[in-house]
């Protein structure tokens, strides 16, 4: 109860001074969510509410992919004594902590009570890292944090969910202080291809009918950028079982133009289609997930900057005619 109060009393409180909250840019002016809404947040926040209660704490998919996130802590000569951790797979990020980064405080945040509940009652299984944890109810679209406030932001499989990605991203940057890191991780384009061409066939026999994240990087005003991606294929018994699965991690549509009522047979040619198209041998069918990571820097004076253009002292021909190569 006194988490739900918290993240209520911060809301008010931000809307009350959003001057010197995260909502506004560095002219002073507003960044409000998007006019375009293409994510139903209610909804998503009604699927997390349930993801709560369905959550698999040995998700392999879920663990590997925040160990995988967090693991580039360890390639940082820094610490962040001041991190926040966004929706997502929350639980999964404060397990792989583990002392990593200098981490001494934890904000964790999420959209939905339920899950900010869950993770305050599973916090007593880590009480022996000595990280400060606090917890807090608050939508990445309207990040009640103050600019400058922390040291590391942390989004592991929550920001696709966002209907102004750009903007949810600026917020982070604005809540870090100077040298502070942005890590995220979030599903790409590639994600559950196989389920979608099943769905698609079905919806047609039945019914009739990444982003670029380097530049997003650059577009929220990230310096030092970084973008790797990889892809998982987690293999189930039926089509079935993974939509449990998604229904287990939060991941199950959201879109504000969904079908809102799937029909029975739809579902069920939808199966046998991706068990007649991808099933292997032992009767097993694939899923993949792409996951994008991200990382990015708030802009500091002690940061590497690119040369400008025309500055270099040594030409292409002069290497050339060092080494003896020569150009196609």
């Amino acid at each position: 109860m006194n988490t739900r109060l918290n993240g209520t009393k911060m809301l008010r409180n931000f809307l009350k001074n959003r001057r010197s909250y995260c909502t506004r840019g560095g002219d002073g002016s507003n960044l409000e969510s998007s006019k375009v809404q293409i994510f139903d947040r209610h909804l998503k926040r009604k699927q997390r509410d349930r993801a709560a209660w369905l959550t698999n704490r040995k998700d392999p998919l879920v663990n590997t992919v925040a160990d995988n996130l967090i693991d580039r802590l360890e390639d940082v000569k820094k610490t962040f004594p001041t991190a926040l951790c966004l929706g997502g797979s929350l639980e999964a990020i404060r397990r792989s902590v583990r002392g990593r980064g200098g981490i001494e405080k934890l904000i964790m945040m999420d959209s939905s009570y339920d899950v900010v509940k869950l993770c305050k009652d599973a916090e007593k299984d880590l009480s022996s890292d000595n990280i400060e944890t606090s917890f807090m109810v608050g939508d990445e679209e309207f990040l009640p944090m103050k600019e400058r406030s922390v040291d590391l932001v942390i989004s592991c499989l929550g920001l696709h969910w966002t209907n102004d990605l750009p903007g949810a991203m600026i917020q982070s940057r604005l809540a870090l202080k100077p040298d502070g890191l942005f890590l995220a991780a979030i599903f790409g384009g590639e994600t559950l291809k196989e389920l979608r061409i099943a769905c698609t066939i079905a919806h047609m026999e039945r019914e009739g009918g990444v982003r670029d994240a380097g530049n997003l990087l650059t577009r929220a005003g990230f310096t030092l950028p970084g973008v790797d991606v990889d892809e998982y294929q987690v293999r189930y018994n039926s089509a079935l079982e993974l939509i449990e699965h998604l229904r287990a991690m939060g991941e199950t549509n959201a879109l504000v133009d969904r079908v809102k009522f799937l029909k029975r047979d739809t579902a069920l040619a939808t199966a046998a289609i991706y068990q007649s198209m991808f099933a292997a041998e032992d009767g097993t069918v694939p899923a993949t997930f792409q996951v994008i990571y991200m990382t990015g820097w708030r802009e500091h004076e002690s940061q590497q900057k690119a040369k400008r253009r025309g500055s270099a002292t040594v030409s292409f021909k002069d290497i050339q005619k060092e080494f003896g190569g020569q150009t196609s």
